[in-house]
């Protein structure tokens, strides 16, 4: 059975949309020829894929069935047209965590080949959507469970991270902290702590119960976010420069030290020919820096990180 591909991609982007507007908008046709092609596919098929009914659009069994297969047979197709067409097109990755400066570790490996062009900065769902549509290469940040099929990542980095506090804060001038001692503090976070992995497994690993959430304005706005209470601190990369600041103090976490962990995330299934060529500059300077060791003894991570996980 041959499937026509333009059938397939209105069928997996109405999947996603579950809305026949909004579907026929991102590619550009009709609501009538979308329709026509859906129905074609699943003349084709013999089977129902999508239910419309006065509930909106669902997928029925076989559509779910035949939703992620259906991903992989257009991914291997732009990747195909790729193979051909896009080896001088830049890579295109995006970055999240911009608090954390992803920046400062990807531009220690993109120094030359691969060209990279940014995309526009997302929270890890996004850059997952993103990379099933085939509109980013690869993303860089940090990754956590569970990743829907056909996701890969490999991890570059442990990165030790340091807390920085008030002034003020009674352990401000301490030579290390260990994280059971910010049990009392607040912890500011640049977001949800819900929607923050790291910080919130951090909390419930170390027992702290109080938190103050703000706006993720950038590191120089961060003096300003610690000086409203005396005991506030976050967490940030131990490597990452703060701006100069008498209401902030950076202290170094021990016993144990919390490692954020950096990786980049790709299709499983191939990518742009360039993708490999980054992924070797990443594990050459992770091998040179050292980025990847880690200590279970005196080291803390919310999870145990393969080197590769899918």
């Amino acid at each position: 059975m041959d499937l026509d591909l333009a059938q397939v991609r209105a069928f997996v982007r109405t999947a996603e949309e579950l809305h026949f507007g909004h579907a026929a908008a991102e590619l550009s046709i009709s609501q009538q020829a979308l329709s026509k092609r859906i129905a074609r596919l699943e003349s084709t098929l013999g089977s129902r894929l999508l239910d419309r009914g006065g509930q909106g659009v669902r997928l029925t069994e076989a559509g779910r069935r035949f939703l992620e297969p259906a991903r992989q047979t257009l991914a291997a197709a732009d990747l195909a047209v790729a193979a051909v067409l896009d080896t001088r097109r830049p890579l295109r990755i995006d970055v999240w965590g911009h608090l954390y400066a992803p920046m400062r570790t990807l531009a220690q490996v993109a120094t030359g080949e691969p060209r990279l062009e940014l995309g526009h900065g997302r929270d890890l769902p996004s850059a997952i959507t993103a990379l099933l549509h085939g509109d980013i290469d690869a993303a860089f940040g940090r990754v956590h469970a569970p990743l829907p099929a056909g996701m890969t990542h490999r991890l570059v980095r442990l990165e030790p991270v340091d807390a920085v506090l008030n002034a003020d804060h009674p352990l401000a001038d301490a030579p290390a902290i260990r994280p059971a001692q910010l049990r009392d503090g607040v912890l500011w976070t640049p977001g949800p702590l819900h929607r923050l992995d790291f910080l919130h497994r951090f909390a419930l690993a170390f027992g702290i119960h109080q938190h103050a959430e703000g706006t993720n304005l950038g590191l120089d706005h961060l003096p300003a976010d610690l000086a409203a209470d005396p005991r506030r601190f976050t967490l940030l990369p131990a490597d990452l420069p703060l701006p100069p600041h008498p209401a902030i103090r950076s202290v170094p976490l021990i016993d144990p030290t919390p490692l954020y962990a950096w990786s980049l995330l790709r299709r499983d299934n191939g990518g742009h020919p360039l993708l490999d060529t980054l992924t070797s500059a990443f594990t050459a300077e992770a091998e040179r820096r050292r980025w990847l060791e880690h200590d279970p003894a005196r080291d803390w991570l919310p999870e145990h990180p393969g080197t590769d996980n899918g």
